[in-house]
């Protein structure tokens, strides 16, 4: 009986569930943690940004073709409002029709990962994929290290690795050090959580902080204080994470990241918002070292999950 042939039981005995489900948008008796609505916008862009790259890049003579997700969780996702199930970010770059060469997988959370394992073991990839329990700041360094060693050789006729890393933590997780050390890597694209929500509850509880805080590690300094500072006691703060959102990318540009005219900016970064208060949760924010990147953001951002066209 094939690998996807075969069946398994749920934990309670009562259901079983066939292994190619672990790959499907559906019920496979595994943990699965449940979100708002809001998750399959984020999906979205992934999927369709993933799409793109790899159908445009995959006949270029790349040495490999790496997927990075630091905040991979157990790869798959329940929609509170409506019990849909969707696959997470992990299971959309695994079974994209052009599948990387290699991903790494990072969570916290050892049964995340245990439960991740067993979902992408129903696929027939032939790709190396990583296991890895622990912090995504801290193991980012080893998954660098392991790109390098793939990089340095020198191969005749091939290029250097090109890389996606999908950095999207439940809030303020990331750091500015993981960013700067995935900079390192010659060709790393980014798709960076920014957490509005989290920012704009913690702002004022951390400005006249001496000790370094949550915000500090997300923008790597304290910069950020100079920016809110002029903001803190106006009543309307709608151009406040404009500012702060130029400052994350003009750093981004002093690690070698290109910089994007500010006609293109705003449409470029979805923001996602809770699906019943309509109160903004984060935006997604892209970065690449070549032009070719960001073509293929603006044309994936160009309309949302919802098929309507965005305004630039």
């Amino acid at each position: 009986m094939k690998l996807w042939e075969k069946e398994r039981c749920c934990m309670n005995g009562e259901r079983r569930h066939s292994v190619k489900s672990f790959l499907q948008p559906e019920d496979d008796g595994l943990p699965t943690r449940r979100f708002g609505r809001w998750v399959t916008e984020k999906l979205y862009y992934l999927q369709n940004y993933i799409e793109v790259f790899e159908t445009s890049m995959r006949n270029q003579p790349w040495r490999r073709r790496i997927y990075v997700d630091l905040f991979a969780g157990s790869g798959k996702c329940v929609v509170k409002e409506s019990g849909e199930f969707c696959l997470g970010s992990p299971l959309l770059a695994l079974t994209t029709k052009h599948p990387f060469t290699d991903y790494f997988f990072v969570d916290s959370n050892p049964q995340n990962i245990d439960t991740l394992r067993k979902r992408c073991s129903a696929t027939d990839s032939s790709a190396n994929i990583h296991y890895i329990v622990g912090d995504g700041n801290v193991e980012v360094k080893n998954i660098v290290a392991q790109i390098h060693r793939i990089d340095q050789e020198f191969i005749p006729n091939q290029w250097s690795s090109l890389n996606l890393a999908f950095l999207d933590p439940d809030g303020l997780e990331l750091e500015w050090e993981t960013i700067a050390t995935l900079a390192k890597v010659n060709r790393m694209d980014l798709i960076v959580h920014y957490s509005q929500q989290g920012l704009t509850r913690n702002l004022e509880r951390f400005y006249h902080s001496d000790e370094e805080t949550v915000i500090d590690r997300f923008f790597g300094d304290r910069g950020w204080r100079d920016i809110y500072s002029p903001w803190r006691k106006r009543s309307n703060r709608l151009g406040l994470h404009r500012e702060l959102i130029d400052y994350y990318k003009s750093r981004l540009q002093d690690l070698g990241y290109q910089e994007v005219l500010r006609d293109d900016e705003t449409g470029a970064e979805p923001l996602i918002r809770n699906a019943k208060r309509k109160a903004p949760l984060y935006r997604l924010l892209f970065a690449s070292k070549h032009p070719l990147g960001h073509k293929f953001w603006k044309a994936v951002t160009r309309r949302d999950v919802y098929g309507q066209a965005k305004l630039f």
